[in-house]
């Protein structure tokens, strides 16, 4: 859901099929709350969000939801497709309709999507200055070495965009094993830089994304809300 924001008065008007001067005499009376607080300024500014009654009745009470899913492989992340199954075919929400995905992953790609109807904190976590953290588990198929370390640190250069990537940090974790964090997504960053290796990745996983883990209660398929605290905490 896009985050329309709007003055007060202008949404009371345009709700109420009323003029802007009544909708000051019914401001100044203190007859209207926002989010359960009085409010008297006409060009306060509300959203899509803003819990807005008249005389004690509700005239605006949208909800704002957050979506946890274990993607499975094979699930696009995708609203419709026409071959696969996809992310929104495994909710069973009432409002599931109404959600955007907040970082997609490929088919065959694994782990942590999530889905919510607020574009405001959408954008506050894919947009490139914001900087937010992805961590993924890869499994390769040729033995890695301490060479993956520095290439993934210094970032490379991808003649397709004429870009070199961001630094990413890799972690070993065993021979065929390592968790790569960055903070950015190009498309199948993460396979194209193994490439370089020639060293293919043989699956992959996303852990969390900032500070929110993928729920280990979570089976595959499965899905969960947010908490209050996961959603405001998330980027911190």
């Amino acid at each position: 859901m896009a985050l329309n924001k709007a003055r007060l008065d202008s949404f009371i008007a345009q709700h109420c099929q009323i003029s802007r001067k009544k909708v000051r005499l019914i401001l100044a009376k203190s007859r209207v709350k926002v989010d359960g607080v009085v409010a008297h300024d006409i060009d306060k500014v509300i959203d899509t969000f803003s819990h807005i009654s008249l005389d004690n009745q509700v005239i605006q009470a949208n909800s704002a939801y957050y979506i946890m899913l274990n993607k499975p492989v094979g699930v696009v992340s995708a609203t419709r497709d026409t071959q696969h199954k996809t992310v929104l075919d495994l909710l069973a929400y009432p409002f599931k309709n109404e959600l955007h995905i907040v970082g997609r992953l490929d088919l065959n790609t694994s782990g942590l999507v999530l889905m919510t109807n607020d574009s405001r904190w959408s954008e506050r976590l894919t947009l490139p200055e914001q900087k937010v953290t992805k961590r993924y588990l890869v499994t390769v198929k040729e033995k890695l070495n301490p060479d993956y370390i520095t290439a993934f640190a210094q970032g490379m250069y991808f003649a397709f965009e004429d870009l070199t990537t961001k630094p990413a940090k890799l972690t070993i974790l065993s021979d065929y094993q390592a968790e790569v964090e960055l903070i950015e997504g190009r498309y199948h960053q993460i396979k194209r830089m193994f490439g370089r290796f020639r060293n293919a990745v043989t699956a992959l996983h996303r852990c969390s994304i900032g500070n929110l883990e993928l729920d280990s209660q979570l089976a595959q398929g499965d899905s969960r809300y947010l908490t209050s605290d996961e959603v405001k905490t998330i980027d911190k």
